[in-house]
């Protein structure tokens, strides 16, 4: 425990540092990309101090030059360190708003132009993905946590289908993606830090052409089934596995 300690207050020290030059490199060079190439260095030197391997699988799936909806599970805070630290490109994060009240952090958070949604307030919730559809109109992707919260048991639990609305409305493809192990290195609602290593596997954009309203169900079970079809077969053989066999290859969504 004592090594976790020392590896939160480390993490707390960086956070601050990298979120006050956020804030000012935001008032002397205003820029969101510039802003979120601060954020990935964070991620990465957080995983680096927590002695965590990323393994990513799939990087070529990602859109370059054009927007996509990333959607991934969640299962600890680790997740969102893997996901800015190892996905390609530029995205912006759809985050829930307590994460925007903390001093300094919230501010850098809003300079790199992340998107705050309130879930208690529905009203409040539709006008944070309309901001989405707004950035998703200008080039730029996002990323967002489908469940809504992290899983305490380790099972990929329902999705909301919020996200699928705005990737239905804005038509842009979905990327489904799956994280495996972060939950063994940092559980919920534990401050304990297991050095490990978490596979990132990114899985090809799922087009919405021919999804609306009424049969949205069926886009949201599609994008949860192909990333629980990855996280079951690594989990049983995480400690020698190699890349998921599928029936469409590695890295392919299943089709409907």
């Amino acid at each position: 425990m004592l090594r976790s300690m020392i590896i939160l207050a480390l993490g707390v020290a960086v956070t601050g540092c990298l979120s006050i030059c956020c804030l000012i490199f935001g008032l002397i060079s205003p820029g969101e990309n510039k802003i979120h190439r601060i954020a990935r260095i964070w991620a990465k030197t957080l995983l680096l101090l927590s002695n965590i391997r990323v393994e990513v699988m799939g990087a070529e799936n990602v859109l370059a030059g054009k927007p996509q909806i990333f959607m991934s599970n969640h299962q600890s805070d680790v997740d969102i360190l893997v996901v800015l630290g190892f996905i390609p490109g530029q995205f912006r994060w759809i985050a829930k708003k307590e994460l925007f009240k903390i001093p300094v952090f919230g501010g850098a958070m809003r300079n790199a132009g992340y998107i705050e949604i309130d879930r208690q307030n529905h009203e409040k919730a539709l006008k944070s993905l309309d901001l989405a559809a707004q950035k998703i109109r200008e080039g730029k992707s996002v990323m967002t946590f489908p469940e809504g919260t992290r899983s305490k048991d380790g099972t990929i639990k329902p999705f909301k289908q919020g996200m699928f609305h705005l990737a239905i409305k804005s038509g842009v493809p979905i990327i489904p993606v799956c994280i495996v192990g972060a939950g063994a290195i940092m559980p919920k609602r534990s401050l304990r830090i297991n050095p490990g290593k978490v596979t990132l596997i990114i899985d090809k954009p799922i087009d919405v052409a021919g999804y609306q309203a009424e049969n949205r169900a069926e886009l949201v079970e599609r994008v949860r089934n192909v990333i629980l079809n990855h996280y079951n077969r690594k989990t049983p053989s995480e400690t020698t596995a190699g890349p998921p066999t599928t029936t469409n290859g590695p890295g392919v969504s299943p089709k409907i």
